[in-house]
């Protein structure tokens, strides 16, 4: 196994129909997107259980049609992360993880992105972390935050404590703080400028790659997502990042 294979990099989803004719054939059936996505990236977030959770056979039949390497990355559910604000997670976990359980040796990170009037609050968010450790030690999980509050020193300790990712989200909206939180390191590309639709420099993705070879080196593995899915972008900067990454080795 080389170094390089501890870094992961695909998009967020792959069942965008805006996709047809800049990636996918314009013949090509919604149903095959996701084989045809597997031949030129080995992972990708699961976008859409954010907004409806797939029934298990769904996810059953997905992992039929890509290699037995590809990685899924699955969003949490919107009713935990936005409606309950990490709440009562007992419920919305178990109903989660009770679809994704039979095939977790296909799972990377588990996202889980919150809003940006949720702040980090000890009573809430520690419990929250202790649950995760406790009743879902076999997971991994990368924390998406829109405020401030959440890289606060104390906020910090708590996810090193219990082995939770802060996400770096790139863009001009989102507060974006690097600080490594746990093994896995976990970035959202959501487009440099215009938010989801627009595209990152090779500059700026060089100096990505240069990061990625550090991190590797200090033993972590690195899941890296394009979100700016607008005009294909996503597809063209993933591309791109993979063949710098790929010269770290020549």
């Amino acid at each position: 196994m080389k170094a390089t294979d501890r870094i992961h990099i695909g998009t967020s989803g792959w069942s965008y129909k805006h996709w047809k004719g800049i990636f996918y054939p314009n013949e090509m059936k919604p149903t095959d997107y996701i084989s045809f996505y597997a031949n030129h990236f080995s992972v990708s977030e699961l976008n859409g259980s954010f907004y409806k959770l797939p029934t298990q056979a769904t996810v059953l039949k997905w992992i039929t049609m890509v290699p037995d390497d590809f990685l899924f990355c699955p969003k949490m559910s919107r009713y935990l992360s936005h409606m309950k604000k990490l709440h009562d997670p007992e419920e919305p976990l178990q109903r989660f993880f009770n679809i994704f359980e039979p095939v977790k040796q296909h799972l990377g990170p588990v996202l889980i992105q919150l809003p940006d009037n949720v702040k980090f609050n000890d009573v809430v968010v520690r419990p929250f972390y202790e649950l995760l450790q406790s009743g879902y030690s076999d997971y991994r999980f990368a924390m998406e935050v829109r405020d401030e509050s959440w890289f606060s020193d104390e906020s910090l300790k708590l996810m090193k404590r219990h082995k939770v990712t802060l996400v770096f989200a790139q863009s001009e909206k989102f507060p974006y703080y690097e600080e490594i939180t746990a093994k896995d390191i976990f970035i959202r590309f959501h487009g440099p400028e215009s938010l989801y639709s627009s595209s990152y420099s090779d500059e700026t993705l060089q100096e990505y790659a240069l990061k990625f070879g550090e991190w590797i080196k200090q033993g972590h593995e690195v899941w890296a997502f394009f979100n700016n899915d607008v005009g294909g972008h996503a597809l063209h900067n993933g591309a791109k990042l993979k063949e710098l990454v790929a010269e770290l080795t020549d």
